[in-house]
């Protein structure tokens, strides 16, 4: 025991450790004011000040707690927000006295048809507006700064949310990224909302975002067709591939019971029922029957209406990041998931043809470039993926799979080795000094022709000796590279407009007497690789394309799970 402190009572002892508190809590920030759920205001006088004090307490808590207004709302850009409020001096804007101002209806109106932009209300906070809205009617109702300041918030956040859904959309970044502008200013939304009060139009200012892109209207102005027919019911999606294999079953099991294929949801099938409960969904759909869930049934048991216009969100969503607002005159346009390639010249397509795109395993890059240069009668240099995954086991069983290939064994001083007098079983990914090349002529894989653009990649386009694949429906089958059917009306398009003095007679002459040239393009028309997996039909309604490469359930799972 320590002498050496002085003896005090019990009493004195608490009046001691109380002042130490109170001295602690001197440091302490002073609590903020907290939201409160109702405001009625008695005399009419002090509705306007009661309602800028609440607007202040919510843009202030949203601004500090990651768009927290209160223990339940959240909005989606508090910063923005706060910023145009506080420029207000937290006046209301949207509404006066006791009634919301017309601007404040087409906003609402705007909002809760948002799926005809491709949008989701609900981003929107429209079930909570549009309950405010109503309330409003009650005289009660009207005279609680807590709702109108609610209402002013939440409206804002719904304005700037949608001007940057509109004008952006709500996909990531990736390579093929040509809009610059993710990041706006605050200026840019003081402007959307400043036109917007000045115009009492939210329709006209919002609508100046999007894309003038004439995909993008159409698929836009085929929405309302859909969603007059789409079966809204909500279905249970099903993951496919799965991580875990008991919520998968779990899934499956919700799914086949919302169609009746199975009769029972409050226990797990046995192998025997889940196999019979398949197959019956399998002969509904027009599927093949295995009793197996495959990825074939999985796909179909997903493409429900909601999924669809899911899908159509996506690709709207793409048309705002991955095309420049003005396309140029000329371009190239390769839609990897509808096999079509397609030339413009000055907004018109002057060719489509089909295309054969890359395996899921070797997709086909999205990309932006140009084309450079084109070649007759190209060689084929293999590259070295393929040579180790497919080719050089095909060699080490049999040698004569070089001939029968039309391969060459070239060393690194570009000399044609024997292939005879390589020990073949030595050669691995780690040990292989040679290079594969493919004889140049009409049965060489790139065909006759190659057209070449920058990328790093390393793909290009180019005809095939394969020319019956064009046939198939689904033509993801290359290793990347994109074969073009139609290559000599392409070659004769680039060569019209191009300054060389390469004619198109000389370049007949070459591939009539199998002549390997190389054909620089000094006037070099883009190229854009894309993936849209739905597109307008001739009779108005939309199309939906295979999603070869998974695109569509990734961006699905990531952005819109939840819808």
């Amino acid at each position: 025991m320590n002498t050496c402190l002085p003896k005090v009572s019990r009493f004195g002892f608490l009046v001691f450790l109380s002042a130490v508190l109170l001295l602690g809590s001197c440091d302490q920030k002073p609590s903020k004011p907290k939201a409160e759920k109702k405001v009625i205001v008695q005399e009419p006088e002090r509705l306007e000040p009661s309602v800028v004090e609440q607007i202040g307490v919510l843009v202030n808590n949203a601004a500090d707690n990651e768009g927290l207004m209160d223990d339940s709302i959240r909005i989606h850009n508090p910063a923005p927000v706060a910023a145009f409020f506080k420029a207000k001096s937290n006046q209301r804007i949207w509404s006066k006295d006791k009634q919301w101002l017309p601007v404040a209806d087409s906003m609402l109106a705007m909002i809760s048809n948002a799926e005809y932009y491709g949008l989701f209300p609900e981003d929107y906070h429209q079930p909570y507006l549009a309950n405010v809205f109503s309330l409003m009617r009650d005289s009660i109702k009207q005279r609680d700064a807590a709702l109108w300041a609610r209402g002013e918030v939440l409206l804002s956040d719904a304005v700037v949310t949608m001007a940057r859904h509109l004008k952006w959309g709500r996909l990531g970044r990736d390579s093929s990224t040509l809009r610059k502008d993710s990041v706006f200013a605050q200026s840019f939304y003081d402007g959307i909302l400043t036109e917007m009060f000045q115009s009492g139009s939210p329709r006209s200012v919002l609508e100046k975002l999007e894309p003038s892109h004439q995909g993008y209207q159409a698929l836009k102005a085929a929405i309302p067709l859909f969603l007059d027919s789409m079966d809204r019911t909500r279905y249970t999606y099903v993951e496919h591939p799965f991580k875990d294999s008991l919520a998968y079953v779990k899934q499956l099991q919700a799914r086949l019971f919302e169609e009746s294929y199975i009769t029972f949801n409050t226990r797990m099938p046995d192998t025997i029922e889940l196999a019979a409960a398949v197959k019956r969904a399998q002969v509904a759909r027009g599927l093949k029957v295995d009793g197996k869930a495959g990825p074939q049934l999985i796909g179909s048991l997903n493409n429900t209406g909601l999924e669809k216009f899911k899908r159509i969100a996506i690709n709207l969503d793409r048309f705002k990041t991955q095309l420049p607002d003005s396309m140029p005159t000329n371009y190239i346009f390769v839609n990897l998931p509808s096999f079509k390639l397609q030339v413009v010249d000055s907004g018109e397509v002057v060719l489509e043809s089909k295309v054969i795109v890359g395996q899921p395993r070797t997709r086909t890059p999205v990309l932006n470039s140009a084309v450079v240069n084109f070649i007759t009668f190209p060689q084929w240099t293999v590259p070295y993926s393929i040579i180790f995954k497919e080719m050089l086991p095909k060699i080490q069983k049999d040698i004569k799979y070089l001939d029968k290939e039309k391969l060459m064994v070239v060393d690194k001083y570009d000399s044609v080795i024997d292939p005879a007098t390589v020990d073949w079983k030595q050669l691995s990914k780690t040990n292989f000094p040679y290079l594969l090349r493919q004889r140049q002529g009409d049965d060489n894989s790139l065909g006759v022709i190659k057209f070449n653009f920058s990328n790093k990649f390393d793909v290009y386009m180019h005809d095939t000796n394969a020319r019956g694949m064009f046939s198939r429906s689904s033509r993801a089958l290359s290793h990347g590279c994109v074969r073009v059917q139609s290559w000599d009306t392409l070659a004769r398009f680039l060569l019209a407009r191009d300054t060389a003095n390469v004619k198109v007679d000389t370049v007949k002459a070459w591939m009539a007497r199998q002549e390997k040239h190389m054909v620089p393009l000094k006037k070099r028309v883009p190229v854009y690789l894309r993936y849209f997996t739905c597109e307008v039909g001739e009779d108005g309604r939309i199309r939906f394309f295979e999603d070869i490469y998974g695109d569509d359930k990734l961006l699905r799972m990531k952005y819109l799970a939840k819808k």
